[in-house]
């Protein structure tokens, strides 16, 4: 009986639940970001991946005991779409806007370390803009108490708007090599004008990419801390500012997990999710990591890529009654495993490995160093 009853007590103390997940997730970047830094010699410079994740998450789990109640006092509560999942249902009420406070937390930290490096700042603009359309994005759905906001043509509008002063900006002010697409095996490709398109197309696809992810408890939060280390550890030899900002943020995502895993008691909001997609956009086309960005946050294209597949499929197999196929059981994709069966904590952690895995992947196989 004894036996019995210790088997079942270990084996509870070793299911996955979001505080060791965030404790996992947490030990494995900050691990990741002294081993970077000793192996480029950065440890215990302002310019390194250590110091900023580490203030920067500590920054962002204090300054989250002071906005939620903040939040709460402003009913920002969140309203769950009722042809979700119909677990996600109890979630509702919960606050949002969350990168309100945690986004602006990493980019200050990035801005005083690197004194005010006007790419960083350049960076920061970008991500900061891309927030505020969150913002305005997720006022308009508590305003309007549904979980419909600006309309999506005036949600893109405004990202085009954004992702061409951006470009416009970073051609007037970075040298021309920036154009050239970085490829493995040595391989480089002059891109020359066809760069500037193709990074506007990034920033726009990479902030709808992220604004997609942002589903589950934890899932951006999460997955954008590994993505953003991933990147840094790419950019750190040749951009060691970029370095830090990514460094920085990535560790405003960690300490916003403290509030945000599962159970969460804040969502970050279009205002957080749109705001990192900008900010690993701006990342890799000031640092001409463009290619390497796309390995880096594959997971979100490929839950990009679910929604599009499920919305053709949908309409390629339209009946008479108007009525068509699903592809998957539910898009974006983390929905569908969520629906296959698999638990939220499963879905998210799942996601987290896969994340890191592409981040290796990049840093190993693109990384200069």
């Amino acid at each position: 009986m004894d036996a019995k009853f210790l088997t079942k007590r270990s084996l509870r103390s070793l299911s996955l639940s979001g505080r060791i997940l965030l404790w996992w997730t947490g030990l494995g970047l900050t691990l990741t970001a002294l081993g970077l830094d000793l192996w480029f010699e950065h440890l215990g410079q302002s310019l390194s991946l250590t110091l900023p994740f580490i203030v920067a998450a500590t920054g962002t789990t204090a300054a989250g005991y002071v906005a939620l109640p903040l939040l709460r006092a402003l009913k920002t509560g969140q309203f769950i779409r009722e042809d979700g999942p119909q677990a996600h249902l109890k979630k509702a009420g919960t606050p949002t806007m969350g990168g309100i406070f945690f986004v602006p937390v990493g980019l200050l930290v990035a801005i005083v370390l690197t004194g005010a490096n006007p790419i960083v700042l350049g960076g920061a603009a970008m991500t900061l803009a891309y927030g505020f359309i969150g913002w305005l994005d997720d006022w308009q759905v508590l305003q309007q108490r549904s979980n419909k906001g600006i309309s999506p043509r005036t949600k893109l509008g405004l990202q085009v708007l954004f992702a061409a002063l951006f470009c416009g900006w970073v051609f007037a002010t970075q040298p021309s090599e920036l154009t050239t697409l970085v490829l493995p095996l040595g391989i480089a490709i002059p891109l020359g004008l066809l760069f500037w398109p193709i990074a506007g197309f990034v920033l726009v696809a990479e902030s709808n990419a992220t604004n997609l992810t942002d589903g589950l408890d934890g899932l951006m939060g999460g997955t954008g801390a590994i993505a953003l280390m991933g990147l840094g550890a790419l950019v750190a030899p040749s951009h060691p500012e970029l370095m830090v900002l990514c460094a920085a943020l990535s560790g405003a995502c960690l300490g916003f997990l403290v509030h945000n895993r599962n159970p969460a008691k804040v969502f970050m909001g279009d205002t957080g999710s749109l705001a990192l997609g900008g900010a690993l956009a701006a990342v890799g086309i000031l640092s001409g990591q463009l290619f390497a960005l796309g390995i880096v946050t594959l997971l979100f294209f490929a839950e990009t890529l679910s929604v599009i597949i499920q919305v053709g499929y949908y309409k390629a197999t339209k009946g008479p009654d108007g009525v068509g196929k699903r592809f998957f059981r539910m898009a974006p994709l983390h929905h569908h495993f969520e629906l296959s069966g698999w638990s939220e904590i499963q879905v998210v952690g799942s996601f987290y490995a896969v994340t890191a895995i592409f981040a290796l992947l990049a840093v190993f196989t693109l990384s200069p160093a």
